[in-house]
């Protein structure tokens, strides 16, 4: 079988490697490449190799060595990852069971070999090579430099261009107020060059006239300066009216398009960045690009603009003068260009430390109550004063580097201030220059050295810009969305459940799931145990379609769910979770998430269904009480009948209940289970649990173990196989002291009977 697709891009550097050390193979049978760097010996010594795959032979090849390796896929039973002190391999298994080194890295390169052992035992099972699209780099091809966490963008490398072009995209909707703004700094441009020569006016024909000047014309000559300084202050607050329509509407958009994108990506992808580094984006780095934006490349245009203007009045009026005072300019720019690379990294490396300090205080307020009941609020201050001073040396060092370099620069640029002075002196003292005219000259050459000095800060704010900017369109560009498909249909949710071939895995981590393959009928209530890490939480985010499955495809009543709307599958499903989550506000806002347009009526059946509604209108404000950050002012048996209200309200066709009664005490657990029949009554239900009595009502239970289905059937049935289901039962007996769980033959107990395959309870 022939996969004429290739894995890697064509322009992938290590496949000329390859080609060069096996011209045998044909570039259109090549599939994937990747480069090791360490011996497989016990030294793990440094080295240049190259590994590729084909769909039917991996290839290695050690440069330094000029040793080859063929292998069948044929010959191998398995791959897997091997970790180890500071280094990464890809092992691989035989027929016979023997384990082998294929290839060794250093760490940099955990994600790709992860990635690498996926496909590779995909394509053992499947005899295909399949990309789940998640090969993520995370070293830069070009500077070798690993990238930032949660980046797939190098900011040392990145294409500046690209990132401005994009910008200006979202300049584009506005662009009438730019061109406005524009406009108009023009016309503050040329008053202000104006200026200078009023005053030339004034001296020359008034002030140092020999003769008496006429009264009212002296009077007109300091009204005009008068009229053209308050033009001025006019147009520049039009300019800003401008700006600020730009400022306010731009800023919005921003945060919303980073804000609804962040909401688009999948989990994988959220979780690979952290809390504090997504908010910063949203926050710091859309203000820092939007100020840019509005303020400082407004403000480039007008300096460069008024630079270019005056350096032609001045080429016009005596070439020699602008010579003098441009003459340090090449100089300057040169200079800048050596220190941008330096001062750059320390910017980018300034925005990191206060990333990890927004995280670090994000993550102390987060577990605040764990912090105060170790008493541990001392060692956290210390924890925290740590990041803020990482921060703070960073911010010193970047600061300070520009500190000692920003004054020389300064001091040539001013040169040229020096050397005016002597020739303008020296042109009066000639005779050949007014006093008005030396007046006019030293306007505009403080008018021009301006928007040097100006400039020369500029590099340092396009810097942190584009940092920001680049962080920006790495969110935007991330192409790990949970998108709807183009042939995407509204379906009216039965219930029928279908698992064909399922596979998952995530990006840095071996299979999760493989090879699971269930039906579960309408109605059916399924019951999923097995030990911690088996999978049973991730089987059920991927049918909330959480995360999209990396082989064969779940089916709901015939229909892929990719091929359903998330709205429409996710407004028919409905969850409990073992963690659960309340939002800041009051108890009825709450429970009402789930249904927003619900009556006060159907909140307070749903509340009274999860035996929720005494211990609320027991409360000083009853369903007004406010629950505070992430509802920790109500005990973890209240949050929890709170969050069954709210599946209750929500009235689903399929529900998940994931440990949902693990924080209820028993007397309530009973309650909660009469609550829980009622509402799994003609729905399709799949209930994880640890405490097998919750599972009482399941029509059958599946036995999660390495991955995949390893038992399916009734408790009576599971018992009698003495399996997987059985050993749990077991211990949990042992540990609860309880009476026998089920009618089966282990049973022997006094116990209340729930039906035939379902579970007893003492």
């Amino acid at each position: 079988m022939k996969n004429k697709s290739t894995i890697e891009p064509d322009d992938n550097p290590h496949r000329q490697q390859f080609f060069a050390a096996f011209d045998n193979v044909r570039e259109e049978d090549l599939l994937f490449v990747m480069p090791y760097s360490l011996t497989k010996s016990g030294m793990s010594e440094k080295t240049d190799g190259i590994l590729g795959a084909t769909i039917d032979t991996i290839y290695t090849y050690d440069s330094i060595t000029g040793q080859k390796q063929n292998l069948d896929f044929t010959d191998i039973e398995k791959f897997k990852i091997h970790l180890s002190f500071g280094t990464v391999g890809i092992d691989y298994i035989d027929k016979n069971g023997d384990n082998h080194a294929l290839i060794l890295a250093d760490m940099s390169m955990k994600k790709q070999y992860a990635y690498a052992v996926k496909l590779f035992n995909f394509r053992l099972r499947h005899n295909v090579l399949k990309p789940d699209g998640r090969n993520r780099r995370t070293i830069c091809e070009k500077c070798r430099r690993p990238f930032a966490p949660g980046a797939e963008t190098c900011f040392h490398c990145m294409d500046k261009r690209r990132h401005l072009k994009w910008m200006w995209s979202l300049i584009r909707p506005y662009q009438l107020f730019v061109y406005i703004a524009l406009v108009l700094f023009v016309a503050i441009t040329g008053l202000n060059i104006l200026l200078p020569h009023l005053n030339r006016i004034v001296i020359d024909e008034f002030i140092r006239n020999p003769e008496t000047p006429v009264l009212w014309q002296f009077v007109i000559a300091i009204l005009s300066i008068v009229a053209v300084g308050a033009l001025i202050r006019f147009v520049g607050f039009l300019r800003r009216l401008a700006l600020l329509k730009i400022q306010v509407r731009l800023g919005t958009e921003m945060r919303e398009m980073m804000f609804e994108k962040i909401q688009k990506l999948s989990l994988t992808n959220i979780n690979r960045r952290t809390t504090g580094s997504l908010i910063h984006r949203v926050n710091h780095d859309t203000r820092a690009v939007l100020e840019f934006i509005i303020h400082e490349f407004s403000a480039l245009l007008d300096q460069i603009l008024l630079f270019i203007v005056i350096t032609i009045i001045l080429v016009m009026y005596d070439p020699w003068l602008a010579v003098i005072i441009i003459a340090p300019v090449p100089f300057i720019m040169v200079a800048f260009r050596l220190f941008n690379k330096k001062i750059r990294r320390m910017f980018d490396f300034v925005w990191e430390m206060g990333s990890q300090a927004g995280t670090v205080m994000q993550d102390i307020f987060q577990g605040i109550r764990v912090v105060k009941s170790f008493g541990m609020e001392k060692r956290e201050i210390q924890r925290y004063d740590a990041a803020a001073k990482g921060e703070y040396d960073a911010q010193i060092n970047a600061e300070l580097f520009w500190a000692k370099t920003f004054p020389f620069l300064i001091f040539f640029m001013g040169i040229g201030e020096f050397f005016l002075l002597y020739y303008v002196g020296t042109q009066i003292l000639d005779g050949r220059m007014t006093l008005g005219e030396m007046t006019m000259f030293t306007a505009y050459a403080m008018m021009l050295f301006g928007p040097l000095r100006w400039l020369s800060n500029m590099p340092q704010r396009i810097i942190r810009t584009m940092v920001s900017l680049a962080r920006i369109h790495d969110i935007i560009e991330d192409l790990d969305t949970m998108d709807d498909s183009a042939e995407t249909q509204a379906v009216d949710i039965k219930g029928e459940i279908v698992f064909e071939d399922v596979g998952f895995n995530y990006e840095d981590a071996q299979d999760v799931l493989h090879s699971v393959n269930l039906t579960i009928k309408p109605g059916e209530m399924i019951g999923i145990v097995g030990r911690s890490g088996v999978g049973k939480s991730t089987l059920t985010n991927l049918v909330m379609r959480l995360y999209d499955v990396t082989e064969g495809s779940i089916k709901i009543d015939g229909h892929d769910i990719r091929d359903i709307p998330q709205h429409t599958l996710r407004s028919q499903v409905g969850t409990v979770l073992q963690e659960t989550f309340l939002f800041v506000g009051s108890i009825y806002d709450n429970i009402a998430y789930a249904k927003p347009d619900a009556t006060r009526e159907e909140i307070i059946e749903a509340a009274k269904a999860a035996c929720a509604h005494e211990f609320i209108v027991a409360l000083p404000d009853g369903y007004n009480t406010y629950v505070g950050e992430r509802g920790h002012t109500v005990s973890g048996g209240e949050r929890q009948r709170i969050a069954i209200a709210r599946a209750l309200l929500h009235n689903p066709r399929i529900l998940i209940l994931d440990e949902a009664t693990s924080a209820l005490d028993t007397e309530t657990e009973k309650l909660i289970q009469d609550a829980l029949a009622r509402l799994i009554a003609n729905r399709t239900t799949i209930a994880i649990a640890h405490r097998l009595s919750t599972l009482r009502n399941a029509t059958k239970i599946l036995v999660m173990d390495k991955g995949t289905v390893a038992e399916v059937g009734t408790h009576d049935e599971l018992m009698e196989k003495s399996g997987i289901y059985h050993g749990l039962v077991m211990a949990q007996r042992q540990m609860s002291k309880m009476a026998p769980i089920g009618g089966s033959r282990e049973g022997g107990g006094s116990g209340k009977k729930f039906g035939t395959g379902h579970v007893e309870e003492e």
